[in-house]
Formats: structure tokens, C-alpha cells, sequence
């Protein structure tokens, strides 16, 4: 089942606008986030989010090795 947007976190789209711009690992999304000032947060954790949005339909794992790349963004749902 899709998410929509009232299911995701605000770190879920930040991810989501990463993943706009092209793949990313969760390590690359941790120093991001944090050059950009937007949050302190652990690649563990950014995992784990990309994970759910895995299990969602939303992003792929690419050939199983931690990079991510979009596949369907659930903001999008709610303007049709």
C-alpha cells in the first residue's frame, strides 16, 4: 500500500527532494542534511526511512547495495 503525504515525517521529504535531484545512500543524505543545516540525524536512521519508503513502492534499492533511487513520490498523489 502507497503512502500519502500525511504518512511521512518531515525527514521523509527532505529525502523525497534528494531523491528528485538523483540516487542517493543514506550516508550522502546524513552529511547532506547536515551542511545544509537541516538536521542532525544518524545514515542508520536515513536507512531505515529508506527502507519504508522501499516497502512503499517509492524508491528502489538498486541492486540491493544501499543506493537508493526514486521511484514514485506519494506527494504527488495528493495533487491529482
Amino acid at each position: 500500500m502507497a503512502l500519502d503525504d500525511d504518512d511521512l515525517r518531515d525527514v521523509d521529504r527532505d529525502l523525497l527532494d534528494y531523491l528528485r535531484e538523483g540516487r542517493v545512500t543514506p550516508a550522502y543524505a546524513r552529511d547532506r542534511m547536515a551542511d545544509e543545516g537541516a538536521r542532525e540525524v544518524t545514515s542508520t536512521y536515513l536507512g531505515q526511512r529508506l527502507q519504508r519508503l522501499e516497502e512503499h513502492d517509492h524508491v528502489v534499492n538498486l541492486y540491493n547495495n544501499g543506493l537508493y533511487e526514486l521511484a514514485d513520490d506519494p506527494r504527488e498523489k495528493d495533487d491529482a
